[in-house]
Order: C-alpha cells, then sequence, then structure tokens
C-alpha cells in the first residue's frame, strides 16, 4: 500500500504541493492571529479552587496581580515627600477602571500600614489587582505597567503577573535562540550525510514546515482552552527533532535506490514501503508516548500532549506527502550543490557497522552486563530526586521579576514569609455568623500549636487579647460599628461564604517540613459546616505532586502497552517489542538520573549557567512521555532493517549484522541531528526547558550508543531465533495488517 501511496505521488507531485503550500499559508495566518499563552494550570486540584475562593468570594488579589517594591534614593519614609510621592504615584492605578484594587500603607490603617514600609524607612510596598481572569489580564496587564511613571519613587515589579511577563519572555527568546543556534548545525550534518545542498536542505524544509503547522495548531487551540507558554517550545523542541530525521530516512532510501540503479519514481515507491513503513511505525510510538499526557486532565501536561501529537502527526504526513513530491520534482537535482569532499562514504561505514556486531556477539554476555549495569548506575541519581513546582526562582538573577522577589525578601521578610492559606468554605452565607466564628477559632487555636507555625492572620486572630467568646461577640457586631482595624481585618479575610486563615511559617515554600504542615492542616476537623481548601506554594506544591502520583501509572501503562501493540505489527515478533521497551525503560532511568545529578544537585552548573534547583514535577512525566516514543525511532528503523534481512535469509547472526551496518550510519546521523537540536534548546536561560533540553539530548544520544550500539546486538544474538517468534494466531494477525 504505501509503495503505491509513494508512486502516485511521484506521477503526481503538483496536487501535494499545492496542498501543502496551501496548508503553510493558513498556518502562517493563525500565527498571526495568535492568541493567549498562560502560565500552567491544572483545574481541580485543592489550590486551584482556593484561589477562586480568594479572588472570587473573598474578593482579594490573586494570580491576576503584581508587586511593586519602591524606593527613593536618599530619602526616607519618614520624610513628606516620600508620603506625597507614594499617593501621586499610586493615584494613577487607583483610578483606573482596569484595577480592581490598590494595597499600600497609604491605604492602609495603622497597624498594617507598618508592615508595607521596610524597618529602615527606605522602602514601601503596593499590591495591585488588575481586572480579569489570567488569560484576559496579559496585555492588560502590561498595559497599566507601562503607564506607570516612575518619580521620585523608583518601581521594581514583582508577583505572579511580573514572574508570567518575564518566564513568557525569556521562553519566547530562548525559542528564537534555540532555532538560530539549531538549524543552521542540523544542516551541517545532514550535508555531511548527504554530500549535497539539496539533499540536506529537504530535510529541514520539512522539519519547518511541520513546526510552523504545530505552533499555529496550539496558538488556535489557545482561544479555546489553557496553552502555557511552554507548550510552543515543546512543540518545537520535539517537531524540528521528528521532522529531520524521518525526512533524513527517507531521502537517505530513496537515494541508495536511485544508486542501485531504480528509476526516480521506483525508488521513492521502494523508500516509501520501507524507510516510509519505518517513519509510520516511528510516528505513531511517538505520537502514543505523547498522548500519554492526555492521562493528566484538566491540566497544561494534557494541553501539551495534544500539541505535541499534533506535530508528530504533521511531521509524518509531511514525510509521507510533501517531501516524495519534491523528490519527485526534483529527480536527478536532489544531488545538486554537491560537497561530496564532506560526504561519509557509505562502503566503509557499512564495514565498520557490521564489524561491530560481529565483534559485539563473538562474545555478547561480555559487552551485555557492563553496558546495562552502566544504565543503571547512571540512573540511581533519580532514587534522590526531590520535587517541587516552578515558581519566579527560575528565573535568572537579572530579570526584573526575580529582582524583586530578592528584594522583597530583604526589606519585607515577613510579607514574603510563606504563607498557607487556608480557606473555610461554608454551604451557606454568611460565612462568618456566631455559629461559626467559636469553630473558627478553635480551628486558628489548633492550627498555631502545629510545629513550625509562627502566627496565623485572620478576623478570629486580629487581636491576641480576644478570647473564644469575644470572637463569637464579633461575628455579631454590625460592620458599621468595628473599629478601623476590625474593619479591615473583616474586609481582607471575611467573604460571603468563605474565611481566610494565613498561616505564617519560616519555613521554606518547597521544604518539607513545610509541606507536612500543609498535611497536618489538611488532617484537621473542618469548622462547624464547613470545608477546608488550601492555597499557596507548599500547598500547590502539595497537590500537584498528589496529581502526578494519581495519573502516572495510567500513563505509564498506555504508553507501553500501545508501545507493544504498535512494535508487534511493525515487526510481527512477540519478544522484540517486549526487549524494545526495556532497552527504552533503561536510557530514560538513566537521563533521569543525570538529571537529578546535573540540575538537582549541581553538578557542572558553572559550565551549563544555572542555580541548581528542586525538580520540577511535571518534568519527568513530560521526558518520559516525549523520550520513550523519540526512541523508538531508532529501534523501528535499526529492527525494520534486520527484519528484512532475516525475511530474506533466516539466519539471526546474519540479519544482527546486515541491519547493523545498512542503518548503523543513518542511526548515528539521526541521532546526532537529535542531539543536535535538543542541545541547542538546552541553553535556555528557562531552567525548565534547559533541564528537558539537556535531558532528552542525552536520552537520545544514550539510546543511539550503548542501547543501539551493544546491548541491542547483543540480546538478540542471545535470544537467536527466539527473536522472531510468534504465535500461528498472532502470526496471521501480523500477516492481515502488513
Amino acid at each position: 500500500m504505501l509503495s503505491n501511496w509513494g508512486r502516485a505521488i511521484a506521477r503526481r507531485p503538483k496536487p501535494v504541493l499545492i496542498a501543502s503550500g496551501a496548508m503553510l499559508v493558513v498556518s502562517l495566518a493563525m500565527l498571526v492571529r495568535g492568541g493567549p499563552l498562560t502560565t500552567p494550570t491544572i483545574d481541580g486540584i485543592g489550590w486551584t479552587r482556593a484561589q477562586e475562593l480568594i479572588e472570587h468570594d473573598l474578593g482579594q488579589p490573586g494570580q491576576a496581580s503584581f508587586t511593586l517594591v519602591l524606593h527613593a534614593d536618599g530619602v526616607l519614609a519618614s520624610d513628606p515627600r516620600f508620603d506625597r510621592a507614594l499617593h501621586e504615584q499610586l493615584d494613577g492605578f487607583r483610578a483606573d477602571p482596569r484595577v480592581q484594587q490598590v494595597i499600600s500603607p497609604v491605604d492602609l490603617p495603622h497597624p498594617y500600614s507598618d508592615a508595607f514600609i521596610s524597618a529602615d524607612q527606605t522602602h514601601a510596598l503596593a499590591l495591585i489587582a488588575v481586572k480579569g481572569t489570567l488569560r484576559e489580564v496579559g496585555l492588560i496587564s502590561e498595559e497599566i505597567r507601562g503607564e506607570f511613571k516612575p518619580g521620585l519613587l523608583k518601581p521594581t515589579f514583582t508577583g505572579y503577573l511580573a514572574f508570567k511577563r518575564d518566564l513568557d519572555r525569556l521562553l519566547e527568546h530562548d525559542l528564537i535562540r534555540a532555532e538560530i543556534f539549531s538549524l543552521p548545525l542540523a544542516l551541517l550534518v545532514l550535508i555531511a550525510v548527504f554530500g549535497s545542498i539539496v539533499a540536506a536542505t529537504l530535510p529541514v524544509l520539512v522539519g519547518g514546515v511541520a513546526v510552523v503547522g504545530g505552533v499555529a495548531m496550539v496558538t488556535a487551540l489557545s482561544h479555546f482552552t489553557d496553552m502555557a507558554q511552554y507548550t510552543i517550545n515543546v512543540v518545537s523542541l520535539i517537531g524540528l527533532g521528528v521532522a529531520i530525521d524521518y525526512s533524513l530516512f527517507i531521502v537517505s532510501r530513496v537515494r541508495d535506490e536511485r544508486a542501485a540503479g531504480l528509476s526516480n519514481e521506483d525508488a521513492i515507491a521502494r523508500g516509501i514501503a520501507t524507510a516510509g513503513r519505518a517513519v509510520l511505525f516511528s510516528g505513531l510510538a511517538v505520537f502514543v508516548g505523547l498522548s500519554g499526557l492526555l492521562c493528566f486532565p484538566h491540566s497544561y501536561l494534557s494541553a501539551m500532549g495534544i500539541g505535541g501529537a499534533f506535530v508528530v502527526f504533521l511531521a509524518v504526513l509531511a514525510s509521507l506527502t510533501l517531501l516524495p513530491a519534491l523528490l519527485a520534482v526534483l529527480g536527478d537535482r536532489i544531488d545538486a550543490g554537491n560537497l561530496s569532499w564532506l560526504h561519509w562514504k557509505p562502503g566503509g561505514d557499512e564495514a565498520f557497522w557490521r564489524g561491530v556486531a560481529a565483534k559485539v556477539m563473538r562474545r555478547p554476555l561480555v559487552v551485555l552486563v557492563p553496558a546495562v549495569l552502566s544504565l543503571v548506575a547512571l540512573g540511581t541519581p533519580f532514587f534522590r530526586i526531590d520535587l517541587a513546582t516552578a515558581d519566579v526562582t527560575v528565573l535568572p538573577a537579572g530579570t526584573e521579576a526575580r529582582r524583586g522577589y530578592e528584594e522583597l525578601h530583604t526589606y519585607f521578610p515577613l510579607q514574603a514569609a510563606t504563607r498557607i492559606q487556608v480557606v473555610a468554605l461554608f454551604p451557606t452565607a454568611p460565612g462568618f455568623t456566631p455559629a461559626r466564628a467559636g469553630p473558627l477559632f478553635d480551628l486558628s487555636q489548633a492550627i498555631q500549636k502545629l510545629p513550625g507555625v509562627v502566627r496565623v492572620e485572620s478576623i478570629v486572630d486580629v487581636d491576641a487579647t480576644l478570647d473564644r467568646d469575644d470572637v463569637i461577640a464579633m461575628a455579631q457586631t454590625p460592620e458599621k460599628d468595628l473599629a478601623p482595624s476590625l474593619l479591615f481585618a473583616w474586609k481582607s479575610s471575611v467573604g460571603k461564604r468563605a474565611v481566610l486563615l494565613n498561616v505564617v511559617t519560616n519555613e521554606a515554600p518547597q521544604s518539607n517540613a513545610a509541606r507536612a504542615l500543609v498535611r497536618a492542616i489538611q488532617r484537621l476537623p473542618a469548622p462547624a459546616d464547613g470545608e477546608l481548601v488550601l492555597g499557596g506554594q507548599t500547598a500547590l506544591d502539595v497537590d500537584v505532586l498528589a496529581f502526578i502520583e494519581q495519573h502516572a501509572l495510567q500513563a505509564l501503562a498506555l504508553v507501553i502497552s500501545a508501545t507493544l501493540l504498535i512494535l508487534f505489527f511493525a515487526l510481527g515478533s512477540v519478544l522484540l517489542p517486549i526487549k524494545a521497551v526495556l532497552m527504552n525503560l533503561l536510557s530514560i532511568a538513566a537521563s533521569f538520573g543525570a538529571l537529578v545529578f546535573v540540575f538537582q544537585e549541581g553538578h557542572g552548573h558553572s559550565l551549563l549557567r544555572f542555580v541548581p534547583a528542586l525538580t520540577e514535577p511535571t518534568l519527568p512525566v513530560l521526558l518520559f512521555c516525549a523520550v520513550f516514543g523519540l526512541s523508538m525511532d531508532y529501534e523501528v528503523l535499526l529492527l525494520s532493517r534486520m527484519q528484512e534481512e532475516w525475511q530474506a535469509t533466516g539466519d539471526n547472526a546474519q540479519a544482527v549484522a546486515a541491519g547493523m551496518a545498512r542503518s548503523g550510519r543513518l542511526i548515528s546521523s539521526a541521532a546526532m541531528i537529535m542531539v543536535v537540536v535538543f542541545l541547542a534548546f538546552s541553553t535556555a536561560q528557562v531552567v525548565l526547558m534547559k533541564a528537558m533540553g539537556f535531558g532528552m539530548a542525552l536520552a537520545v544520544a544514550l539510546d543511539a550508543t550503548l542501547v543501539r550500539l551493544l546491548i541491542v546486538p547483543a540480546a538478540m544474538d542471545l535470544m537467536g531465533r527466539w527473536n522472531w517468534w510468534c504465535p500461528k494466531p498472532l502470526a496471521k494477525l501480523f500477516e492481515k495488517r502488513r
């Protein structure tokens, strides 16, 4: 079937080229229109619900806000000029209809205002909340921020919206820089493989078309669902690597068939039937791997899975349509721009790879055991992994949001302290009633007795001299009769059906002690007829880790089982798919261990230029789903070549040696291209993208060397004819599906 497909395109390439051009124009139009990209979110977890309650029920600033750290050189807060400038420069925010709330020293009653002036009187703090959801406020907040006129007071913007702005800009810059580095380097490798500028340009062209289409789809989907900015980078990273590799496989096979004497049409038909078949099954494997991200519903992971799977689909589609059409039009001109002095001679290469296979198969156990143990040793640091969600500390020290974060911790340690937001939600309004005030007081007292708690900030803790009966009496007092300090505490912590208790601790938000405190609060009985919902950075860590743990096994089972089925239909063997999956797991485990060793524990941080930090919880998930499928590229290509020889000779040793000889150079070239592309992304300033690029490059490098070069031939020699064993009912099914 694929042979007929290739022949049909070779005979009539123009309709395919026109359709591909139209798709490219539509993709570019979708890119121009764009769409709102967000930061990573997970719907349905407790933290998300707490944020919604804080913003909508309590009317307090949530993530749609930014913080200003203000200072004036040589002017203290006690100076009237400082106070006057604070009024004047913040009045613009107060008058702006797009601003929901301004909280600053001039907006707060004593003693709350004191907390917004630094102890040394040199800095002031202001919080600006913007109206709208996170999807809506990105551009609005940028406009509001741009309208701020620095005067006597110089601002440093930090907080969530500032973090999001700086992160998005860095990701965009990282993407452009990675592509500027990776495309020329990939082209150089392709020129060395083909010895022809035209032949080398084709895979890069196909890769560009696939990436443009994939990114366009992401921006289009962002109009209907949340798409994290990370998704663009991940789609580009994966799409560029697989599209270039798939095109390399097909172009190389077509040129080999032409060199063997076939006409251009026959060579294209043969190339699509063989290398194209390997591309189809490789693409299915990568597609399935990325589809594992769909097992994490209502999260940015599932959105990444959709974007990644779509760009792989486009890479396969372009390789099986646009590429053969271009090959048909070019004909003999495929070898134009000859640079034969750079070309790796295929004859010598085949002899080299055949010799490697022969040496490995002479003493397979001597090769297999050390190679497997090496991968296991590389993976052992993974047992020391410590996970934490990304925050402003993932930004480089020079970014404004990061500088503001450091200033906040220096001048306002109490405001910057770790806060666990405990939202007591009640079924009816009002939430704060005499019947509920007593249980809320009891809850606060119970929290204060937990290890690590410094204090609790809430309506029931506004005055340390108030006892339980006083708090109940306060709940009966009309708002107009409350003292200014009590009225402010009421408005900032009492909503329609919810009451907020801020639990302050000196523990770092990502520490085990802070997480233990969150879990201890979750175990406390809810007050009266209410329920407890927790927010804050530490609660986010706890919820995300629980979410990943809840869905990881399902994703693992889906990816592995679907891959086994795909490999069975590709190879017609029962044992080879199992072996391939085990080899993949080994190389992925090794890359995971290296990630912990390098990025978490900091070995080599000066070379890669990053600050060691805990591992983002979604990084192992993303890497597994991406790398598991990518590694199958080489497995399918290698085993397909071995299968051709096995079917021709029935000699396992000959099949292994011939498969290695005919695909070894191609696998090395393809792996080198992927490593180049992925390492370009490891130059990113955002640590998550740097770690992902590094991890994928390492996994591919290990897979193409230790696994394919040593472990595969050794294992296949030991298994002998069992490699190709298949029960008769399954063999009939395989033949029927071919």
